[in-house]
């Protein structure tokens, strides 16, 4: 361990870990590489924090900093302003490295001067240590051109003096402070991984791992940030293919709760409070539903209601088709719009928020199209005629390797207008994704699921 011009600063957050940062700091002064100075900083515990942080005093290239409790990103910050190495690092005090982890990383960044970030594959394990499951990223030197998926925050090795080149920490975010950095880098700099695992990161009750509402909530805010938001406004077509569906005789877009607006309304509502959207185009086969929405929204110059033929609602029919009627008209009518989204009925919770994220994902990642998604790594099994087969021969790997599939779900396709163009429907080209969270991906395709749907729109209104 080196104090003076270190290669790598490795820096410790701890909040009331005391159960768990004698390990994490076991972990840094156990590593192989001997070229680091370790920084501890605790943000204002309440346990026995400090009795333990204590003892790491006396150790040549250990700092200690107590500070009151200011947040992530304010403390990520302290250790870039602190930090003397060439490099630096972030591990949070109920996570731990494995013995290899700085010295495979530092390898990478001493070999290319140009590369500003490095992170690893990591263990998922609980409150115990017990590992229950694995994190696999795809080879960024021979696999990865879209890079709409993160490092993690933590154990990712930076170049110092290219994290101080942008600014540092965006302080006004209080959590996903890697999602923020991401961007930065993948901006300006060259990123790349190392397909090892190399930490252990501990999920338990107590993490912010727990809060996925909070997490979406701030990386679409982060995303804001690095676009235009005048820009971007007005840019989209939102397109809204409605199907009278019939669940207990009641018709689905059209069903009422007291005197709440019906659920075609309700999407209406949405997509129009929406930054991005231009015009929204509701489009049906059915004459009563479309009756209806012109009644409904006779006043809103925005809302334009279309008449599609029963063969284009037909179930062999491609969503492309009835799309460019919407763009068709739209552009006849001399609307002007860059991106193009469909918006379907069946996910009655989605928001205007993920609207707005689904559109500037398409432009931040500069992808031809943006699926709406809900991370999944069940295993499928589909029948052969002879047996079941898992499905991507998933039953080659346990539980704890398999990697996540992808779900549509919050019913969201987004497209920049040329590339529906060339390619004559909505999800084409070069995809990326929005993760959405689990009641906007709440889907109503059953009589049981319109059950639930009126529970839980039910105790939402009272």
């Amino acid at each position: 361990m080196k104090k003076d011009s270190p290669l790598v600063s490795v820096y410790i957050t701890n909040y009331n870990y005391g159960s768990f940062i004698e390990q994490s700091v076991a972990s840094v002064l156990n590593q192989t590489l001997e070229d680091f100075e370790l920084i501890i900083i605790d943000d204002g515990s309440t346990d026995n924090s400090k009795e333990i942080i204590e003892q790491y005093r006396p150790l040549e290239g250990v700092t200690i900093i107590y500070q009151q409790n200011k947040g992530l990103n304010i403390t990520n910050n302290v250790a870039m302003r602190v930090a003397k190495g060439k490099y630096l690092m972030r591990l949070d005090a109920d996570d731990y490295l494995v013995p290899e982890a700085l010295e495979k990383m530092t390898v990478l960044l001493e070999a290319n001067e140009e590369l500003g970030l490095v992170f690893p594959d990591y263990y998922y394990v609980d409150a115990t240590g017990n590992i229950t499951g694995e994190e696999r990223r795809h080879n960024f030197e021979k696999e990865v051109s879209l890079y709409d998926q993160p490092a993690h925050g933590a154990c990712t090795i930076i170049r110092l003096s290219f994290l101080k080149k942008i600014g540092g920490y965006n302080e006004s975010f209080t959590c996903q402070d890697g999602y923020d950095l991401w961007l930065k880098f993948i901006t300006h700099f060259s990123v790349s991984n190392i397909n090892s695992p190399l930490f252990y990161y501990r999920r338990h009750g107590q993490n912010l791992t727990t809060n996925e509402e909070r997490i979406l909530e701030t990386r679409r805010a982060i995303k804001e940030t690095f676009l235009n938001k005048e820009e971007m406004a007005d840019s989209t077509l939102v397109v809204i293919p409605a199907r009278n569906t019939r669940l207990k005789k009641q018709s689905w877009p059209l069903l009422k709760m007291g005197d709440q607006p019906t659920v075609l309304e309700r999407r209406v509502a949405e997509a129009l409070k929406a930054n991005t959207t231009k015009v929204v185009y509701i489009i049906s086969e059915d004459i009563d539903l479309i009756a209806f929405a012109l009644k409904a929204f006779s006043n809103d110059a925005r809302v334009k209601v279309l008449e599609r033929s029963a063969q284009l609602a037909g179930p062999n029919q491609t969503l492309g088709a009835t799309v460019a009627l919407a763009v068709n008209d739209a552009q006849e009518q001399g609307w002007q719009f860059e991106n193009v989204l469909t918006l379907t009925l069946d996910y009655p919770f989605t928001e205007a928020s993920i609207i707005d994220d689904a559109v500037n994902t398409l432009h931040l990642f500069k992808s031809d199209s943006v699926l709406t998604v809900r991370p999944d790594n069940k295993a499928y099994y589909r029948h052969n005629g002879h047996s079941l087969s898992a499905i991507l021969d998933q039953e080659k790997f346990t539980r704890l390797e398999r990697e996540a599939l992808y779900r549509a779900a919050g019913g969201i396709m987004a497209s920049t207008l040329s590339s529906f163009k060339e390619h004559t429907k909505v999800n084409a080209g070069r995809m990326s994704h929005v993760v959405v969270d689990e009641l906007s991906a709440f889907g109503v395709f059953s009589e049981f699921d319109f059950e639930l749907y009126k529970l839980r729109l039910s105790a939402q209104d009272a």
